[in-house]
């Protein structure tokens, strides 16, 4: 390559088929496997688009097959040779040209390779930290590189159908203010400005909000975004959402083009595009799921039994049913009642790992009802609940009593981990939408009211008069769409107007002095003239994800970071030098400067 006159590549490996029989082909790839019988050397060579077996016969090309006999795994290679069909004893039916090879007339190594520290199987068994110490490597294996060419046709075909919907593509900062907006900012230092900073988006919600003021209609943005919060699997610092934003719209407008987008994304991953979009309130989802993300693949749905145990003997039951804003709640549990004491035992223990007070069981044997309480509610009140819960001989009950919210939301984490462990999870996408989100909820710490979502949702117009009398009763122009269980993206309707933002600023605790301070350009601008609007934001890592049927973000990006944010290639984040910081104008607290260093080991 590089003479005048000289062949270029001409296939990739794995695009070679049937039909190029009898063509001449120069390919340039990595040695996959090695195949040595005495006289002849078999070759597969890989690259992106897949493997092709090459033949160096001695007799037919000796210098070529002098120079494959020293070829080892991951050495990078050219041949040049003719493609033949395979004989049929010899056809791999398992590869998708299985049934030709190519006959090597000239073979060059481009680059020779060191062993590699795994090996580099479709389902490698080394540790996720060695093979994310060793990204570039990891990526070279077939379940990566197919699942970021998903990653690039789903972008693609994102940008494609938003800008047939009229979307204009739109960049916004990546330097800007730190704004409340719900998680911890990445700050920026600036040089140029002593003791200032920018921080790195959480999100372009401000931007956004600012474009439709600007009159540019539809905006949409597949960006980056940071935020400095906790990690898990569908969690990263840095991630990637499709984010749009559309002015005179309603909810329901938005949530009509999310789907539509969603379903052509479906169609672009090949996977069935038809799919049903329910709705459920907040309140709904947690009534009969326990969870505000449901998984509907588990049919199984919460009871509310609360009226039943109004002035029972069972003291702590009767007081939560006679008391506002309390619940017992039941699930029942296919099977269950052959459960042994250490297994009910182990639910008690999540139940209350997941905020509730305590849980009580009620088993439906063969030789009739058996609970730790069965004396306490007496079997006329254990009748009427088990028919109320649907109970059937064999099954088991689970109740829990505490705040409606506590309640819930406990005995929808046991049925979100016994649908897990019981095979209870049916086969397909079942998506979701959950609307009207609470506008406020109490801060746990401080004991002061947060924004739910973000502090520019608009309540609902039925609720605007109970903002400043009863704040945590108003609920938010709000919608989450919802896939298996897992979040994909939420939205909402804009305040557009400057005076229902500044109640909502007060209602946050925010004076006048403050919110201008922070933010006086987003009220200014609602000065001017701002349509009404609203948008969605959608996590791509995660929809990217449940398309290729993964369970990890880190298996859909290209360099992720691990569970506590440490980018083990490059081994960021790293000390810089004092020259930098002191054009900085940061001086390190030399105590926390020493401390041990995290672990890096810390991958799911």
């Amino acid at each position: 390559p590089g003479k005048r006159g000289a062949m270029k590549r001409t296939h990739r490996c794995g695009e070679l088929r049937a039909e190029h029989v009898g063509a001449r082909v120069l390919l340039q790839g990595w040695v996959w496997r090695r195949r040595d019988l005495g006289g002849l050397i078999f070759i597969d060579l890989r690259d992106r688009a897949g493997t092709v077996q090459c033949v160096f016969d001695p007799e037919r090309a000796e210098r070529a097959h002098a120079v494959a006999r020293d070829w080892r795994a991951e050495y990078v290679v050219q041949v040049e040779g003719r493609v033949v069909e395979r004989a049929p004893d010899n056809v791999n039916p398992r590869q998708p040209n299985g049934d030709i090879e190519v006959v090597v007339d000239e073979a060059t190594v481009l680059a020779e390779a060191d062993t590699p520290p795994f090996q580099l199987q479709e389902h490698a068994r080394a540790t996720e930290e060695l093979r994310l110490r060793y990204r570039y490597l990891d990526l070279r294996r077939r379940p990566l590189q197919e699942a970021l060419a998903l990653r690039h046709r789903l972008a693609l075909a994102a940008r494609n159908y938003l800008s047939e919907q009229g979307f204009l593509e739109i960049e916004t900062p990546m330097l800007t203010r730190s704004t409340p907006e719900g998680a911890r900012d990445y700050l920026v230092p600036s040089r140029v400005h002593p003791g200032s900073f920018y921080a790195l988006p959480q999100s372009p919600q401000l931007f956004k909000q600012l474009l439709m003021v600007a009159g540019f209609d539809r905006y949409f943005q597949i960006v980056r975004c940071f935020r400095d919060e906790d990690l898990r699997a569908d969690r990263q610092p840095e991630f990637t959402q499709i984010d749009l934003e559309m002015s005179f719209v309603e909810a329901a407008d938005v949530r009509a083009l999310t789907e539509g987008l969603i379903v052509h994304l479906l169609a672009a991953a090949g996977l069935p595009a038809e799919p049903a979009f329910p709705r459920l309130s907040f309140r709904e989802a947690l009534d009969r799921y326990g969870s505000d993300r449901p998984d509907l693949r588990c049919e199984l749905e919460l009871c509310d039994l609360t009226p039943l145990f109004v002035g029972c003997s069972l003291r702590a039951f009767a007081s939560l049913a006679g008391s506002d804003g309390s619940a017992i709640k039941g699930l029942r549990v296919p099977g269950g009642a052959a459960w042994g004491r250490g297994r009910l035992d182990r639910l008690v223990e999540q139940a209350r790992a997941a905020g509730a007070r305590g849980l009580v069981w009620l088993k439906h044997a063969a030789g009739g009802y058996s609970s730790p309480v069965a004396k306490f509610l007496g079997e006329p009140l254990i009748e009427r609940v088990a028919e109320a819960a649907g109970l059937r001989a064999g099954d088991l009950l689970l109740l829990v009593g505490d705040d409606w919210e506590v309640a819930a939301t406990a005995l929808g984490a046991l049925r979100r981990s016994l649908a897990e462990a019981e095979g209870w999870l049916q086969e397909g996408m079942r998506f979701l939408w959950v609307t009207e989100f609470p506008l406020f909820e109490r801060d746990d710490e401080q004991g002061r009211l947060v924004a739910r979502h973000h502090p520019f949702t608009s309540p609902l117009a039925e609720d605007v008069a109970l903002l400043e009398s009863d704040p945590l009763s108003v609920r938010a122009h709000s919608y989450d769409l919802v896939l298996n269980g897992v979040e994909l993206g939420g939205g909402s309707i804009r305040i557009h107007r400057r005076d229902l933002q500044q109640r909502v600023f007060a209602a946050l605790g925010i004076d006048a002095a403050e919110a201008e301070q922070k933010f006086g350009f987003l009220l200014r601008a609602l000065s001017y003239g701002a349509p009404p609007h609203g948008g969605i934001a959608l996590g791509f890592d995660r929809i990217v994800m449940m398309m290729a049927g993964r369970s990890s973000l880190r298996d859909v990006i290209a360099f992720p970071k691990t569970t506590n944010a440490t980018d083990l290639l490059t081994e960021a984040p790293a000390p810089v030098a004092a020259e930098q910081l002191e054009q900085l104008h940061i001086r390190l607290d030399a105590e926390a400067a020493l401390g041990p260093a995290a672990e890096e080991s810390d991958s799911e």
